[in-house]
């Protein structure tokens, strides 16, 4: 189901890879490397409930609603286990939250809280704030976040069954943890976001068209030149032919992500998911109500076909890549957060494997 024309979608790009001796914060949208927690937040290492294996960050999104009071960071895990590979039971999604206040108390009156600011393009949506922060915040933050995860001590709670061994912040205390689970730490690059229809002249596309013309000749299908990242809608002209592998909806897939084959993340908040291949017959049976208030759970975000080539690209685990077609990411329409919380809370994720994962190699 392609998302309907009133709904705004905001495109994540990677935008660089981010140096080592640069500091990250909770308001850092990236890929890979080890999230960054909450000031009050205390994180047990993932597991995959497949293979017993620890899970790897793939992405942190810093999310908070404009109708709500509290920053908001969401975080993506996946196994890297192949053989765990295009199933959603090896993925875990975490939510965390936390006030003002609650930062304040573990700063001194010379650091700053992480807050909205000009390098934001635009607001995730209708219900939701800026993206991320000027350098000067952030690395205000991340000083002051380096400083409370060196006094934290790790407590002794669990997510879920999914949720053991060693802490995953190195400032948190390891040593209560028994045989901890490795996991695999990908490249870490920044994330930048703009509107999915404000991306004209993004950059030079000569090799995504390169790379869509070998999908057109592999699947007998013409989609048309892309005139550059985001220059409105993809051509009217748009021809459809037969799918080799008859699958209309992969076709629509590649034509609506023509517009930025690059984009890492897309993000609705309420909205509509872009599926690769034919969505479940039952897909609103299949997404669980909010297993702490009892609300629904509606779309937020989904990973795309582009963000395998830059997670099987780092270290040393390149020759057993992550992969996957779309990931998708719903989570609690109230967005609960219980006061006091010190764990993130589980939400729900949903993946669909990539028919053809060449295009994007």
């Amino acid at each position: 189901m392609a998302t309907s024309i009133h709904e705004t979608v905001l495109v994540g790009i990677c935008d660089g890879a981010i140096d080592k001796k640069k500091y990250t914060s909770y308001c850092t949208n990236k890929i890979g490397d080890r999230p960054d927690l909450l000031p009050i937040i205390s994180l047990q290492c993932p597991i995959c409930s497949l293979c017993q294996r620890g899970l790897s960050h793939v992405v942190q999104v810093y999310c908070p609603l404009a109708t709500s009071p509290y920053h908001r960071t969401i975080n993506v895990f996946a196994c890297t286990n192949p053989q765990c590979s295009g199933k959603s039971e090896s993925w875990i999604v975490l939510r965390s939250q936390c006030l003002d206040d609650d930062i304040k108390g573990r700063q001194d009156n010379k650091t700053k809280t992480c807050r909205e600011s000009a390098m934001s393009r635009t607001d995730w949506c209708d219900e939701a704030d800026d993206w991320g922060m000027d350098e000067e915040e952030q690395e205000n933050v991340a000083e002051s976040g380096e400083r409370v995860r060196n006094d934290s001590v790790s407590e002794e709670t669990d997510v879920s069954s999914k949720l053991q061994g060693l802490s995953i912040d190195g400032g948190l205390d390891q040593q209560s943890a028994l045989q901890p689970p490795q996991a695999h730490v990908f490249q870490s690059f920044y994330i930048s976001v703009m509107e999915e229809t404000d991306l004209d002249g993004f950059h030079d596309t000569d090799h995504e068209n390169e790379l869509l013309r070998e999908y057109e000749e592999r699947e007998g299908v013409m989609v048309g030149e892309i005139r550059s990242c985001g220059s409105g809608e993809a051509h009217e002209e748009y021809e459809k032919a037969t799918v080799k592998h008859g699958d209309e909806v992969f076709t629509g897939f590649m034509k609506k992500i023509s517009l930025c084959p690059e984009q890492v993340l897309r993000y609705s908040w309420a909205g509509s998911p872009l599926f690769i291949t034919e969505q479940p017959f039952n897909v609103s049976e299949m997404v669980p109500f909010c297993g702490h208030c009892g609300s629904p759970r509606v779309f937020e975000f989904q990973l795309m076909p582009a963000l395998v080539s830059l997670l099987s690209s780092a270290g040393t685990n390149s020759d057993t890549p992550l992969e996957f077609g779309t990931v998708l990411v719903y989570t609690c329409r109230n967005s609960c957060w219980k006061s006091g919380s010190t764990v993130p809370v589980e939400e729900f994720i949903f993946v669909q494997p990539d028919p053809d994962q060449k295009l994007f190699k």
